[in-house]
């Protein structure tokens, strides 16, 4: 494939360094090293960042980043409305400056919420660019399903209409969810136009001595394993994560040698830490985020890895987690409490599975994980890693990536 200039629209891309998201820095890294031009247009807040850039450009590993001025936000309220208002008019009015600045062949929209795609089929038109719309949940279905917020609500109505302009208008439509087809042509995609590309890993970041863990995660790592079987938790702490199930099963495990150390950040952090404090969840650590360099060094102290979703049915279209994703790659044993149209846990054979939003099955899947021989739980986490190796890797990730592009 001839070198291309790719322009990628991400409100919420970060870096290794600025925190999640990770997902258009390694795709972008990945085109870059085959010698494409990539830009990343992203705001200078969000949510998701373990610490916000300065607006302006930035280069990060060969990566043109462009920073907007956004405003400063907390939860999913007006605030956060108008940091996305204030991301995408200021870029749909410069539309035809950026695209005869930078000249792009292709223009993703790629910010999670699909009203990006407006601003990039403006761009796209006036440079003569492939449009590419890249689905990472679908909205508006997700924030009805798993927020409860209401068809007529006019978010919800704005995100209907961008998604119809995206699926009708779209060049190519990328998705990070398998299962979407039916969904996708029930809203008038030509399937033609689809291809799955999923979250993975990238290898380097898994070679040579993992980062030291700071000081606070090592010393509860070390407390958990001296008391008995180790379960962890690496990433969002958010109502989507179903953390509080994990803390119902840990309440009902008190009597067991099972210790949990949970390290992130979300919306829901302070008061899934108060609830441990108001409950005397003594046998829970629950710690500030770490760097994405230390995961493999956490992941590494676990026994067993958990990862949890609600029970709803948006997952009916399959489900993309990056954390589950490093578990496999660390080698964990997994314990999977989903209720999904794919499951890569089952399908790879690395842990259990058990019914999403259900202490019992948590806590019963737990026992029954823990009670395994450490050598049949080395061999689940083998066959994980074999599993991500095969199929989730950056580099062939973005291969298929751009492989779309040229279809």
């Amino acid at each position: 494939m001839e070198p291309v200039n790719i322009l990628l629209l991400n409100h919420y891309a970060g870096s290794p360094a600025l925190g999640m998201e990770y997902r258009p820095y390694y795709l972008a890294r990945e085109w870059v090293r085959l010698g494409h031009r990539v830009r990343i247009v992203a705001a200078d807040h969000s949510h998701v960042r373990a610490r916000q850039p300065e607006p302006g450009l930035q280069t990060i590993d060969g990566i043109e980043y462009e920073w907007r001025p956004t405003p400063a936000y907390q939860g999913n309220g007006v605030g956060r409305a108008w940091n996305i208002a204030s991301f995408l008019f200021p870029l749909w009015r410069r539309a035809r400056a950026i695209a005869a600045s930078f000249r792009p062949d292709a223009v993703i929209a790629s910010s999670t919420y699909p009203m990006d795609i407006w601003v990039a089929r403006r761009v796209a038109r006036a440079a003569g660019a492939l449009l590419v719309f890249e689905v990472h949940d679908l909205w508006p279905l997700s924030p009805i399903e798993l927020s409860g917020m209401s068809p007529r609500h006019p978010f919800v109505r704005l995100c209907h209409a961008a998604e119809s302009v995206a699926y009708r208008d779209a060049d190519r439509v990328v998705s990070m969810l398998p299962v979407v087809h039916d969904y996708m042509a029930s809203r008038g995609l030509d399937l033609r136009r689809l291809t799955i590309v999923p979250n993975g890993i990238t290898l380097d970041e898994w070679q040579g001595e993992p980062a030291a863990l700071r000081d606070d995660v090592d010393a509860a790592l070390t407390r958990a394993a001296a008391g008995g079987t180790v379960v962890g938790y690496a990433g969002s702490m958010g109502l989507p994560n179903a953390l509080d199930t994990l803390l119902d099963a840990a309440a009902l495990l008190r009597d067991t040698p099972l210790r949990f150390v949970l390290v992130g950040d979300g919306l829901e952090r302070e008061r899934l830490q108060q609830r441990i404090a108001a409950e005397r969840l003594a046998q829970v650590s629950l710690l500030p985020p770490i760097p994405k360099a230390q995961i493999p060094a956490f992941l590494a102290r676990l026994d067993i890895a958990y990862i949890g979703w609600q029970h709803v049915p948006i997952y009916r279209f399959g489900i993309a987690p990056n954390k589950l994703m490093d578990y496999m790659m660390a080698g964990c044993a997994v314990l999977h409490s989903v209720s999904a149209g794919n499951d890569p846990v089952a399908e790879s054979g690395c842990g259990f599975t058990v019914l999403p939003q259900s202490p019992d099955a948590v806590a019963d899947g737990l026992k029954r994980l823990a009670a395994v021989p450490v050598a049949e739980r080395q061999s689940m986490g083998e066959r994980g890693c074999a599993y991500v190796l095969a199929h989730h890797t950056y580099p062939v990730l973005a291969q298929r990536f751009l492989q779309a592009l040229q279809r």
